[in-house]
């Protein structure tokens, strides 16, 4: 079955990684509308891709219909708009972060039905070939370390060549999107300061790809012991550390490095036989393949796969639609994600002796699921 798809947001990710993979793959997708708040980008994307029906306001797309599914690659928080198209009946892929806010992923939760699920977050990395390799080969997880690296926007696009941003966002809109963010913000964390609300964007849009690889290969964090960020040149650092759902510790650290020549992630697992390395390269460049080393008693092995992560996710997304094969993150999982990030800015605020706020005000612990299960 083709899948009718509709996209909302056109920017960096939508043009260097998810349009030119539907077109790829358009033996499963054909996309039939798109949108952006700017309305030179969305011209220029339509005219590239063949699509007539194009919008400057999502809602109004909603409206039109005529779609079975939607890919939401905007900024910001996606509550609403993921749960506005769910109550019109279309499945959804939505791009990191689901919300802000845990009221919000509840909205979209009661939405859902956990026998057919509509709804997939978009974790490509859980999809990486190198990481189900890994995933299949566990024999018992005593600690995952993770590090990345991460430069600025400029050096990991650089290759994509895209146009400036066009400038001719309506001012109105742009301010109504900021306050409704801040407003979310707000309601999740309180008003935190400038270093613990770094610390919660950082979390929901970069280190839950991590958290999200935590889930898949050891059930996901169980709390958040320590957390720290703190300066250095070119950027802010992020320290996590807490104990692992099946046993086990992890460790994240998170390093924001301006004029770093390249995106590198490297995630170590060390379990009952061996260890694992699991090394990222940047995510838009779809030709680069996560590279896997597997120690073990029988000796060193390494392993490659070229297929983009972001290409399995999507065939992944249509067996979500057509078959009814839950994703391996949905609104459990983007949950678990939420509460982790308010967790962390609670010991981040701790070891300052300063309360939490908002809904980090009273923790609660990660939804359950069954050990080892990665299916959410």
């Amino acid at each position: 079955m083709r899948l009718k798809v509709a996209v909302a947001g056109l920017g960096a990710i939508a043009q260097t990684v998810h349009l030119p993979l539907l077109e790829r793959r358009s033996d499963l997708f054909e996309v039939v509308a798109v949108c952006d708040i700017s309305p030179s980008l969305t011209r220029r994307v339509a005219d590239r891709y063949g699509v007539a029906r194009r919008h400057t306001d999502v809602t109004a797309m909603l409206d039109g219909g005529g779609f079975d599914a939607l890919l939401v690659l905007t900024s910001g928080s996606h509550g609403h708009v993921v749960a506005d198209a769910l109550r019109r009946g279309h499945a959804v892929l939505c791009e990191k972060p689901l919300a802000y806010t845990r009221a919000e992923v509840d909205r979209i939760a009661a939405l859902e039905d956990p026998e057919r699920p509509r709804l997939m977050v978009g974790y490509m990395k859980q999809y990486d070939p190198a990481v189900q390799r890994m995933a299949g080969r566990l024999t018992g997880v005593r600690a995952v370390q993770v590090t990345v690296l991460h430069p600025g926007d400029g050096s990991q696009l650089a290759f994509a060549r895209l146009p400036p941003p066009a400038g001719d966002v309506p001012a109105e809109v742009a301010d109504r999107l900021r306050v409704r963010d801040d407003e979310l913000v707000r309601a999740a964390i309180g008003e935190a300061g400038t270093e613990a609300r770094w610390l919660y964007m950082t979390i929901l849009n970069s280190i839950c790809h991590d958290l999200s690889l935590l889930r898949l290969l050891a059930g996901g964090p169980g709390g958040v012991d320590h957390a720290a960020t703190w300066p250095g040149p070119g950027g802010r650092s992020v320290e996590l550390s807490g104990p692992l759902r099946t046993g086990g510790r992890y460790a994240v650290h998170w390093h924001y490095l301006e004029g770093y020549p390249s995106y590198r992630e490297t995630v170590s697992v060390h379990h009952a036989t061996g260890s694992f390395e699991v090394v990222f390269p940047t995510p838009y460049l779809l030709g680069a393949a996560a590279r896997l080393t597997d120690v073990s008693v029988q000796g060193r092995l390494s392993f490659q796969d070229v297929t983009p992560s972001f290409e399995r996710e999507l065939v992944a997304f249509h067996e979500m639609v057509t078959l009814g094969e839950p994703p391996l993150t949905g609104v459990r999982g983007a949950l678990e994600d939420v509460v982790t990030a308010q967790q962390a800015v609670s010991r981040l605020l701790a070891g300052h002796g300063l309360p939490a706020a908002g809904e980090a005000r009273t923790e609660v612990g990660p939804p359950s699921s069954p050990p080892g299960s990665s299916r959410r």
